[in-house]
C-alpha cells in the first residue's frame, strides 16, 4: 500500500514537471532523463556537477515545459549539485567549500542561479529560499539546440571557468574563481607536515611552485634551504640559484649555480642546456653542452649537446658527426629515434635548435 502510495505521488509531480515517465525507486533501472557527472579542476580545487539529463522531445522547453518566473530543479529527477573542495566565488560572491543543490529561476531576459544548503532533495518540490547559501543573477544567451540538458566548463583559466548550462537553444553561464594561490599554499603547509618533511623533493617541489608563480620568493627561499638541509642535489641548489636570480641577489645565484653544476651528471648537464636555450640563453646553453663534454667525454648527451653547438655555428658535417656518436650510446628505443630524426636534419642542414 505504501508503494502504491509512493508511485502516484511520484506520478503527480514528474507529471507537473513534464520530464519523464513513473518509475518504482526501489530497483534500479534505466531513467529517461539519464544520469552525469562532470568535473573540472581549477589549481587543485575539484568542481563537480552532478545532475539527470532530460531530452527535448520536440517540446517548447522555456516558458511552457520550464514555466518563467518560477524556482526549477535546473535538471531533472535528484537534485542537481555543484560540489566545491575549497571556498570559491560565484559571480564575485563568496561561496564556502561544500555540495550545494542547483536550483535556477529562468527568465527571458534575467535568470537567477540558487546555491542551496540543502542537497539530498527531490527536484525543487521542497525548496525553501531561507536555506539559501547564495543566490546570483545570471543573464541567458542564445546557443545552439542542445537536445539533453548539458553542463560545460568553458573558458578555464588557471583560476576561473565558467560553468554553463545548454538546453534547448538556450545557455546560462556563470562564472566560479579560486583563489588558487591561497590554497595551494594552505596545502602545501598542511602536507609538509607529514611524512614529505623528511624528503628533499617535497620542499624543493613547494619551493618551485613559489617560484614559478612568483606568489611568495620569501617562502620559496626558506623551502629550498630546507631541501638542501635534507640531502644537497643538483635539482635544489639550481632551483635555488634561480630564486636568488628573481630576487636580484645576483653574486649569491651565480655561486649556487656553480655549486649545482659541480654536482650534476651528463643528463641533468644537458637537460640544464635545454633549459637555457628554452630561455633564449644560447651561448650559456653551448657553454654548459662544451663543459658537459669535457666531463663526460663519452656519455650520449655530451655528442647531442656538441651536435647542437656545431649545428648553432653552422658546421653540419660535425654535428651530423656527433649525433651519429650518440647514436652508438642511446639507452632507449624512444629516445633513438629522436637523435635518428636530428641526424635526417642535420644531414638536410636544418638547425636542430630552431
Amino acid at each position: 500500500m505504501h508503494r502504491t502510495r509512493l508511485l502516484v505521488l511520484l506520478c503527480g509531480l514528474l507529471s507537473v514537471a513534464s520530464l519523464g515517465h513513473a518509475q518504482t525507486i526501489m530497483l534500479d533501472l534505466p531513467r529517461q532523463s539519464q544520469h552525469a557527472v562532470v568535473t573540472q579542476r581549477i589549481g587543485i580545487t575539484d568542481i563537480t556537477v552532478n545532475y539527470h539529463r532530460p531530452l527535448a522531445n520536440g517540446r517548447q522547453i522555456w516558458g511552457k515545459v520550464v514555466p518563467y518566473g518560477q524556482v526549477w530543479r535546473a535538471g531533472a529527477n535528484e537534485n542537481t549539485t555543484l560540489t566545491f573542495t575549497d571556498p570559491v566565488t560565484i559571480e564575485g560572491q563568496p561561496l564556502d567549500k561544500g555540495t550545494y543543490g542547483l536550483h535556477m529561476i529562468p527568465g527571458e531576459s534575467q535568470w537567477t542561479v540558487i546555491f542551496s544548503k540543502i542537497f539530498t532533495a527531490w527536484g525543487s518540490f521542497s525548496y525553501k529560499q531561507d536555506e539559501d547559501a547564495l543566490r546570483v543573477t545570471v543573464k541567458p544567451q542564445t546557443a545552439e539546440f542542445h537536445e539533453a540538458l548539458t553542463y560545460d566548463f568553458d573558458d578555464v583559466k588557471p583560476d576561473s571557468t565558467v560553468v554553463t548550462l545548454r538546453w534547448d537553444k538556450v545557455a546560462v553561464p556563470f562564472r566560479v574563481e579560486v583563489k588558487v594561490n591561497d590554497i595551494v599554499e594552505a596545502s602545501i603547509h598542511r602536507q609538509i607536515r607529514g611524512l614529505n618533511q623528511y624528503y628533499w623533493d617535497s620542499w624543493d617541489d613547494a619551493a618551485g611552485y613559489f617560484l614559478a608563480t612568483k606568489s611568495n620568493l620569501d617562502e620559496a627561499l626558506k623551502d629550498e634551504d630546507q631541501s638542501i638541509q635534507v640531502e644537497e642535489r643538483f635539482d635544489n641548489l639550481i632551483n635555488k640559484s634561480r630564486i636568488l636570480e628573481t630576487m636580484g641577489r645576483k653574486d649569491a645565484a651565480t655561486e649556487f649555480r656553480n655549486r649545482a653544476l659541480e654536482k650534476a651528471n651528463a643528463l641533468q648537464l644537458y637537460a640544464y642546456g635545454r633549459q637555457l636555450q628554452g630561455e633564449k640563453k644560447q651561448e650559456e646553453a653551448f657553454a654548459v653542452y662544451r663543459s658537459n663534454a669535457k666531463k663526460f667525454p663519452d656519455y650520449w648527451t655530451s655528442h647531442v649537446g656538441l651536435a647542437r653547438v656545431y649545428s648553432g655555428q653552422g658546421d653540419f658535417d660535425n654535428a651530423v658527426k656527433e649525433m651519429q656518436t650518440a647514436l652508438t650510446g642511446v639507452p632507449d628505443d624512444a629516445n633513438r629515434s629522436a637523435i635518428e630524426n636530428y641526424v635526417k636534419r642535420l644531414q638536410s642542414k636544418d638547425d636542430i635548435n630552431r
